[in-house]
C-alpha cells in the first residue's frame, strides 16, 4: 500500500519514496504544448505547489522519474530548461520594504547559487538580470514558476496601507515578465486570489487565466473517479476501523465530508488536504478548514451577517467570480476564490455563463458555522460545540422548552455591536446554529406554494419551521409584548399550513412538527409547534 504524501509538495520524493500521486501530467504536457503564460487560482492546500513543482521536474529533462505516468510515453521530449521557482509564502512581506528586500535576497541567492553575478538595485532589475543570465548560461528559454504570488498582499488584506505598498512591489516585480519573452519558455503564477484590474494582471495582461477553463477542472485535486483507483486500499483498511451511521458506506461518508469542489459545474473533486488527512488520522475531521481562516473574512461577515443567509445557490456571473481587489473587496467573489463557496451548476445564457456558488461540503459547512457562532457572540469554539449537543438532544426529544432556553441564551450572546433587529439577522444566526447539527437544513426551501424558512430532518421526525421578527417597543409591557408575540407565531403558523409546507412529508411515515418561531429582539423568543 502506498503512503500518504499528506504535507509533501515535492514531486521527486513522492515519485522516489513511493508515495501515492494522482497522475496530472497529461494537464501538463497540454499547458506546456498549449501555451507560454498561465495563471490559476485555487483555494489553499489544494495541490498548486505540487502542481508547480511537477512542472518544474518536467522541465529537468530527467524523464525516469515520470516513469509509469501518462507523460512519460508520450512525445513530450523532455528537454532540459533552466528554472526560477520562486515561493511567495518564504517572502518575508510585513512591510513593501521587507519585501523589496526579501525579493533581493531570494532573487540574489539564485544568482549565487547558478553562479552569476548580482547586479542590479531594485528586485524587477535583479530578476530581470536572473532571467537574461540564465537564458545566456545554458542557451535555453527560461521557465518561470512563482507560487502563491498573492501572498504578498492577502497577508494584509485588512491594512490597506500595507497592503497596496505590496501590491505595487510584486506588481513591478512580475510585470518584467511581460518584456522577456524572447528568453522564456514557459510561466506560471498561482495563487489564492487574481487581482484585477489596477493590480498585478494590468502589468502582466499576456497571462491565459485557467481557472475555469473546462479542460483544467481537475487539475488540481481528487476526482471522485480516482478515489478507489488511487485510495483504495486505505479505504477498505478503514471499513474494519471504523463504524458509520449516517451514510450506507464510507465511500458515501468521505464524499460528503471532503467532495464537492468544483470549477465547471460539473467535474467533482475532492479536497486533497482533508482526504489525506482523514486516512492518516482515521477519523473524520474538518482538517483542511481547521488550517487556517482569514480574520478579516469572518470580519467581512460579522459586518454583514445576513450575507451568510445568501450564500447558499448565489448565483453571479463567472466574470464576477474573480471580481476582487484591495479597493473592492467583495464577500462572495471572497468566499469563492478561498474555497468556502464552490461552482455547484453552470447555466449556459445567450451571454455570459452564471455560475451558480455553494458550499462545498460537510467540512465548510458545519466548521464555517461554527466559527461564525463563536466570531457573533461572546462564546468560545467549546462552548459553541457545547450547545451543539444540548440543543441536538432537546429537538431528538421534542422537549421545546429546552430548545426555547437555548436559543435564548445563544442570542443574549450576542455582542451589541453587531447586533442588529432585522429578520435577516435572526434567520441568517439561526440558520449557522442549525448548521452545525446533523441536521439537512435547507434555508427558504422551495415549495409548489411557497418557500418555508427551514425544515429539520431527525431521523423519524421532521421540523418545519417559519420563523417571523417583529419591532417591540422598548417600554411594552409584558401584556404587550405577549399580544405581539401571539400575532407573530399566528402568522407564522398560518402561513406554514395555508401553503402547504407539510404536505410533501404526508404518508412518509415521519412524524410532523410543526413549529413556529417568533422574535422580538435579543432573548426574547417564543416557539409554539404542532
Amino acid at each position: 500500500m502506498k503512503k500518504l504524501p499528506l504535507g509533501i509538495q515535492t514531486f521527486r520524493k513522492i515519485i522516489e519514496d513511493d508515495y501515492v500521486y494522482v497522475d496530472k501530467t497529461q494537464h501538463i504536457y497540454n499547458l506546456i504544448n498549449g501555451g507560454s503564460y498561465y495563471f490559476l487560482s485555487r483555494p489553499r492546500r489544494f495541490g498548486k505547489s505540487l502542481l508547480l513543482d511537477t512542472i518544474g521536474e518536467a522541465f529537468s529533462g530527467d524523464k525516469e522519474l515520470f516513469k509509469g505516468l501518462w507523460i512519460y510515453d508520450s512525445d513530450y521530449d523532455f528537454k532540459k530548461h533552466p528554472v526560477i521557482r520562486l515561493d511567495m509564502s518564504n517572502i518575508a512581506n510585513e512591510t513593501s520594504d521587507v519585501l523589496k528586500k526579501s525579493l533581493n535576497g531570494e532573487v540574489s541567492r539564485i544568482c549565487q547559487r547558478e553562479g552569476l553575478e548580482v547586479y542590479g538595485e531594485s528586485p524587477s532589475d535583479l530578476f530581470k538580470h536572473l532571467i537574461e543570465d540564465l537564458h545566456d548560461k545554458y542557451e535555453q528559454r527560461v521557465v518561470v514558476l512563482i507560487d502563491e504570488y498573492d501572498k504578498p498582499i492577502l497577508d494584509h488584506i485588512d491594512d490597506y496601507e500595507i497592503a497596496y505598498g505590496n501590491r505595487k512591489v510584486i506588481s513591478g516585480f512580475y510585470g518584467i515578465l511581460k518584456s522577456m519573452d524572447r528568453y522564456l519558455r514557459f510561466t506560471m503564477l498561482t495563487g489564492v486570489s487574481k487581482f484585477t484590474k489596477t493590480s498585478v494582471f494590468s502589468q502582466l495582461n499576456n497571462l491565459t487565466d485557467i481557472t475555469m477553463i473546462e479542460e483544467y477542472a481537475d487539475i488540481c485535486g481528487i476526482p471522485i473517479e480516482s478515489l478507489e483507483e488511487y485510495f483504495g486500499e486505505h479505504i477498505e483498511e478503514m471499513k474494519t476501523m471504523s463504524k458509520f451511521s449516517k451514510y450506507e458506506s464510507i465511500s458515501e461518508e468521505i464524499l460528503a465530508w471532503y467532495d464537492g469542489y468544483s470549477w465547471n459545474g460539473d467535474t467533482r473533486l475532492l479536497n486533497p488536504f482533508g482526504l489525506l488527512s482523514f486516512f492518516n488520522a482515521k477519523t473524520f475531521k474538518s482538517f483542511w478548514y481547521s488550517t487556517g481562516t482569514p480574520r478579516f473574512l469572518i470580519e467581512m461577515l460579522r459586518n454583514k451577517p445576513e450575507a451568510y443567509l445568501e450564500l447558499s445557490n448565489y448565483e453571479i456571473t463567472e466574470s464576477m467570480t474573480e471580481n476582487f481587489d484591495i479597493d473592492t473587496m467583495e464577500i462572495v467573489p471572497l468566499l469563492f476564490q478561498t474555497g468556502y463557496l464552490t461552482v455547484k451548476d453552470v447555466i449556459h445564457t445567450m451571454g455570459e455563463p452564471i455560475c451558480v456558488l455553494d458550499i462545498p461540503n460537510y467540512e465548510v459547512r458545519t466548521a464555517f458555522s461554527r466559527q461564525i457562532l463563536a466570531a457573533f457572540t461572546k462564546n468560545s469554539e467549546v462552548q459553541t460545540s457545547n450547545m451543539q449537543a444540548r440543543i441536538y438532544r432537546a429537538f431528538e426529544e421534542e422537549s421545546i422548552d429546552v430548545v426555547l432556553d437555548i436559543l435564548r441564551g445563544f442570542f443574549a450572546s450576542i455582542q451589541y455591536e453587531i447586533h442588529m433587529e432585522a429578520e435577516a439577522y435572526y434567520h441568517s444566526l439561526f440558520y449557522a446554529l442549525m448548521n452545525i447539527l446533523e441536521f439537512d437544513l435547507p434555508v427558504e426551501v422551495s415549495t409548489s406554494k411557497g418557500r418555508v424558512d427551514a425544515i429539520l430532518e431527525l431521523g423519524d421526525k421532521v421540523y418545519i419551521m417559519e420563523l417571523k421578527y417583529k419591532d417591540c417597543p422598548k417600554d411594552a409591557n409584558d401584556d404587550e409584548k405577549r399580544a405581539i408575540f401571539d400575532k407573530a407565531i399566528a402568522e407564522a403558523m398560518e402561513q406554514i399550513e395555508s401553503r402547504g409546507y407539510a404536505d410533501k412529508y404526508l404518508g412518509s411515515g415521519k412524524r410532523v412538527i410543526k413549529a413556529a418561531l417568533a422574535f422580538l429582539g435579543r432573548d426574547e423568543i417564543e416557539m409554539a409547534v404542532v
